[in-house]
């Protein structure tokens, strides 16, 4: 059964952050590769794109990772309480993370973020004994690291060619796993550049913030955020909203010192807006208690983010509705909205009658044999 004491805010924040996730993954869930790599054409669909680019791309899933790095904590100081190695723990955990990230690459979204949380979950490993200040540091000096693997992946992309269309996601089962294998080696690559230093050091914020007690009510973590929101806002935005403008075409191609600049803008960006994304989340727990469905689907995220892509397979997929490539970017935002919502509340049912998701169930008896 679920922890009677866990802090609400951290599920909380977990089901905005998978909304936000869906968001963003459905445009590559429901459109070809060679779609999703040109901007939008059309005025509905280039708005859409600015929007999502603009307030979702890089912010969610910072968030998201945030919170992984403060569940690192919780995890060593329930192992410590338990007097176990939490090393064993934490060592089958990555690797059943891993496993699973691998299994929902092929059979569910090469855009996976599972097996990229293990890969850092690795890396942060030796650093789980240095001070909340320490990892701040260290959170911070990614910022400038994630703007150097942009760059560099802007002039990688700029040299490649659109991929020629092979197995489509919108055929059977078959041809859609077929199209996974092929396109998931280069999609794990563009997502280590593009996601990886973010990632790390959202997993050093989120372990500083553990050690730190940063949910407890009042605490100094919360009121050094709060103070700093204004600034936050007044960079993040305009840089925010550069980067949406060079990626959905607002920007001219031929711009291309402007174009790089709001494109590897989003390394500092995402993660100043996903921290008053926090901060804002965090307020409203304090005031407002969510249904315990959305609580309950927050605290078996696993099972919420795995099934956001099974059902959007089911729509897109020819063994289900083949609306893959049918529906622009205009159509994409609201759909997404909805398979996270009816994600959300099918995982809260089904933990809500078992005690927890079938995914959190298998991670679980992985981690603790």
């Amino acid at each position: 059964m679920q922890n009677p004491n866990r802090n609400t805010a951290v599920d909380t924040i977990r089901t905005a952050s998978l909304i936000g996730i869906c968001v963003v993954n459905v445009t590559f869930l429901g459109l070809p590769v060679e779609v999703t790599m040109v901007p939008p054409v059309g005025t509905a669909d280039q708005i859409a794109a600015f929007f999502v680019e603009a307030l979702f791309q890089s912010k969610f899933f910072v968030l998201f990772s945030f919170l992984f790095g403060w569940g690192i904590h919780v995890q060593q100081q329930s192992a410590a309480r338990a007097g176990v190695s939490f090393g064993a723990r934490y060592a089958r955990r990555l690797i059943g993370l891993a496993g699973l990230g691998c299994l929902h690459a092929v059979l569910v979204f090469t855009g996976d973020i599972l097996l990229i949380y293990a890969l850092m979950g690795v890396l942060i490993w030796p650093l789980r004994g240095l001070s909340a200040q320490t990892l701040l540091r260290i959170a911070y000096a990614m910022i400038p690291v994630a703007a150097i693997c942009l760059t560099g992946l802007a002039v990688a992309l700029t040299d490649q060619t659109v991929p020629v269309v092979g197995p489509s996601l919108g055929g059977s089962f078959i041809e859609a796993t077929r199209a996974r294998l092929i396109d998931w080696p280069q999609t794990l690559g563009f997502l280590l550049l593009f996601q990886g230093a973010l990632a790390f050091g959202a997993f050093a914020m989120g372990l500083a913030a553990g050690k730190a007690q940063f949910f407890a009510p009042g605490s100094a973590g919360r009121t050094a955020l709060a103070r700093r929101i204004p600034w936050y806002l007044v960079v993040g935005i305009p840089l925010n909203l550069a980067y949406a403008a060079s990626m959905s075409g607002i920007i001219p191609a031929n711009r291309e010192v402007w174009s790089l600049a709001g494109f590897v803008g989003i390394a500092l960006a995402g993660p100043m807006l996903a921290a008053v994304y926090l901060h804002l989340l965090v307020v409203l727990n304090d005031r407002i208690r969510l249904p315990a469905i959305l609580v309950t689907a927050g605290q078996n995220s696993l099972t919420t983010y795995v099934l956001q892509g099974i059902i959007a397979g089911f729509v897109f997929g020819g063994y289900g509705l083949g609306l893959f490539g049918q529906i622009g970017l205009a159509g994409l935002v609201p759909l997404g909205l909805a398979i996270a919502v009816v994600a959300i509340l099918v995982t809260g049912a089904i933990a809500r009658r078992s005690g927890r998701g079938p995914l959190e169930s298998v991670l679980r008896r992985l981690t603790y044999l």
